[in-house]
């Protein structure tokens, strides 16, 4: 088997711990075992939560990516790039989901007076009324998981998510 593929297959099969000490792995503390079993939910829960953006965007022909492109400027334009930063996406993604939507006449394309080639995206009135659309189907989602989980614990939760973006972010 080449080397290569054999890498390629240790990415996706785990090994022991003795097996990864023998390597000269150090070993996971408590701590580093219940924040990748964090990290793992959060996959998990982020395949999840895109099924039920795609299930909300869907009667507005729209898909979650799409979705989460729009709400990025429904407060003011801004340019793709600046869009992907937001998000964490790659820019090229971003641009083909934002040429999709002018396609489609969900979003313009306009001169931007600091930049002179990265124009500024926002949306159109028919853009609009789909966020909204989305939007309100998304608060009634919301409400019901919100009261099923309670407040004080989402509350607790976010600032748990919201510490490990800022270390995550301090990293890079």
């Amino acid at each position: 088997m080449p080397k290569s593929l054999s890498q390629r297959q240790y990415a996706v099969k785990s090994r022991s711990s003795r097996a990864l000490a023998a390597a000269g792995a150090p070993p996971r503390t408590r701590a580093g075992d219940a924040f990748s079993t964090l990290v793992v939910q959060i996959f998990r829960l982020n395949g999840l939560l895109l099924a039920a953006g795609d299930s909300l965007a869907e009667p507005t022909g729209q898909t979650s990516a799409r979705w989460r492109v729009l709400a990025a400027v429904e407060d003011s334009p801004r340019p793709v790039a600046e869009i992907a930063r937001m998000w964490g996406l790659a820019r090229q993604s971003v641009q083909r989901l934002a040429d999709e939507l002018v396609k489609d006449g969900l979003a313009t394309y306009s001169e931007n007076p600091n930049h002179r080639r990265a124009q500024l995206f926002a949306p159109t009135p028919a853009g609009r009324a789909a966020l909204h659309m989305m939007q309100s189907a998304q608060h009634s989602w919301a409400n019901e998981l919100g009261a099923a989980l309670g407040e004080t614990d989402l509350r607790q939760a976010n600032e748990i998510l919201a510490r490990v973006l800022h270390l995550l972010s301090a990293s890079k």
